[in-house]
């Protein structure tokens, strides 16, 4: 089983990534799928969160997921308020929007890898907008995709047309593929190396 953790903040559109990457891997063959939100008294702007599962056999497992193998962070301005790292197996994977990979970042390297991506810029190229923020949460699945090699571009295309009005997929879909060209994958080496420069 492999475990993916939404973070965000509300009005992001993490409930709907978590949702769409589970119907994405399902049509990729996975047997046990799920996607759950984590409810509160949240508010637009509030972090939450919500999870993935995603397995070759049923899923049995409805609770909320303490140490996944990835975290996707839909706003970096969360690492300085949420531990991220507490929400991620040791040797997992964080997946993170932002423009450069900062030294911040690189502190996190416990984990084995971080992947980047700027999604707000993408979003903002392909029109992703709502109420004038940008919509980064197509282009983190596509992050997600280059990352983990779980789930390929073609089902989460399908994914987002079943999810998606045919108006705005074609603009999601060019936004999940320019992510997907775009992500930088830094292995725990790769860190290492840095730290040593």
């Amino acid at each position: 089983m492999y475990e993916v953790i939404w973070h965000g903040r509300g009005g992001q559109g993490v409930v709907v990534a978590s949702q769409i990457l589970a119907e994405s891997a399902y049509l990729q063959g996975f047997k046990g799928v799920t996607s759950a939100p984590t409810f509160g008294p949240e508010r637009r702007g509030a972090p939450v969160t919500a999870s993935t599962r995603i397995s070759t056999l049923p899923v049995r497992t409805f609770a909320q997921i303490n140490h996944a193998d990835c975290a996707v962070v839909l706003d970096p301005t969360l690492l300085k308020s949420v531990d991220i790292r507490d929400t991620v197996q040791k040797e997992g994977l964080i997946i993170i929007n932002a423009p450069v990979l900062s030294d911040h970042f690189k502190a996190m390297h416990r984990c084995e890898r971080i992947a980047v991506v700027d999604a707000v810029r993408i979003a903002l190229i392909h029109h992703l907008t709502h109420e004038g923020a940008p919509i980064v949460n197509t282009p983190l699945l596509g992050a997600f995709a280059r990352a983990t090699g779980l789930v390929s571009l073609e089902c989460l295309e399908m994914g987002l047309r079943g999810k998606l009005s045919k108006a705005v997929a074609s603009a999601n879909i060019a936004a999940l593929r320019a992510a997907y060209d775009d992500t930088d994958l830094m292995l725990e080496e790769d860190l290492k190396e840095d730290d040593r420069q």
